[in-house]
């Protein structure tokens, strides 16, 4: 593919990806409901009101992985997160059929995160936020392989976090993975941007199927494989960039399944609950609790996303001078999600409606 034009070379992995988990999403659909990869509505949690099967994330993990090795140039670093990703994928297909402790799963992350840290993808510097500094940038040193890790479980697991309403993850993810493929452009970074390509195109595939009311869901397979690529692919094209953004554009890029992770934390601990306990207390449960539907609050969360990613898109093509369009961006975003968050407390005795909701380091 050297010899075809970078834009050919995107269009061509957006579009296969796209086919193939399009092609690919039925006969998935078939075989979930052989191994009994389903997701019943056994509880008022749950929106659908008949058996769904969950195992759509594989289509979506056989278009990216069969489009990357067929466009993209595999050197060390992508070699690592490809294999990772295919034991998180492994991990999630076991999980939908059979329901793994969350101690298992969350060892089995670790160790896909090892895995690519081993091949060299780590985050070494990150801008210095201290102003009284003299330097411009923090070599992490020895710190940069733990903060890798932390970095790559907790953005899987953040993705896995939002996966409760029909179209919500895949939809965010392929927002998240769209912003990447421009930034990635921006910044001369050809072959991520291919991967990009595949992941976007992989997700808008999947996607008809997803949208209420769904007809599968991508279950942990999905979702947990989508955090994993985005959080790995945010390391490799962005954090080693020694600019300002090497440490904005990412966070904002997964600004909200960040922001929603970090508050359910919170939310937990000053509840004096398990910080991995399930509750009724996301970003969109507080949208279905202040009355908008299931599209909605899918809707409402897009545009949260894209908000965000327009400002990583400023931000990198405009740099610094631009901060104060970011900042705005920001307070705007910031001031919904604080709204979201806290001006609806759901009541115990609430009905809790959630179609797909199985957290991954959250008990079951």
């Amino acid at each position: 593919m050297e010899t075809l034009p970078l834009g050919i070379v995107l269009l061509l992995s957006l579009l296969l990806a796209a086919a193939v988990s399009f092609g690919t999403t039925p006969l998935v659909k078939k075989m979930a409901y052989k191994v009994g990869a389903i997701d019943v509505p056994k509880d008022s949690r749950r929106m659908h009101k008949k058996p769904i099967p969950r195992l759509g994330g594989l289509a979506i993990a056989i278009a990216f992985l069969l489009t990357v090795l067929v466009f993209a140039e595999i050197d060390r670093q992508l070699k690592g997160i490809l294999l990772g990703a295919v034991i998180i994928v492994v991990l999630g297909v076991l999980d939908d059929c059979l329901t793994l402790r969350a101690s298992v799963k969350f060892i089995v992350q670790i160790a896909a995160a090892c895995i690519v840290v081993y091949h060299g993808c780590t985050i070494r510097y990150l801008t210095n936020p201290l102003l009284t500094s003299d330097a411009n940038y923090l070599n992490l040193g020895n710190w940069s392989i733990p903060i890798t890790i932390i970095w790559i479980v907790a953005i899987t697991n953040a993705v896995n976090f939002i996966d409760g309403l029909d179209g919500l993850a895949v939809g965010v993810s392929a927002i998240s993975a769209a912003t990447l493929l421009v930034i990635a452009l921006l910044v001369a970074e050809g072959n991520i941007a291919v991967v990009l390509a595949a992941l976007l195109g992989a997700c808008l595939g999947f996607l008809p199927y997803n949208f209420n009311p769904a007809k599968i869901f991508m279950g942990d397979t999905g979702s947990t494989f989508l955090g994993f690529v985005l959080a790995c692919l945010s390391i490799q094209g962005m954090f080693k960039l020694y600019a300002v953004i090497s440490f904005a554009v990412p966070f904002l890029i997964l600004g909200v399944p960040i922001f929603d992770i970090c508050f359910a934390v919170i939310r937990r601990l000053a509840k004096h609950q398990n910080p991995m306990q399930a509750d009724r207390g996301h970003i969109h449960h507080r949208l279905i609790d202040m009355g908008f539907s299931q599209k909605q609050a899918v809707a409402i969360t897009y545009m949260l996303a894209a908000m965000l990613g327009l400002a990583a898109v400023v931000l990198t093509s405009s740099g610094e001078g631009r901060a104060l369009m970011l900042i705005g961006a920001v307070i705007v975003v910031g001031a919904i999600g604080f709204r979201v968050i806290f001006t609806h407390n759901p009541e115990p005795g609430e009905s809790e409606e959630q179609p797909e909701e199985k957290e991954e380091v959250e008990s079951k």
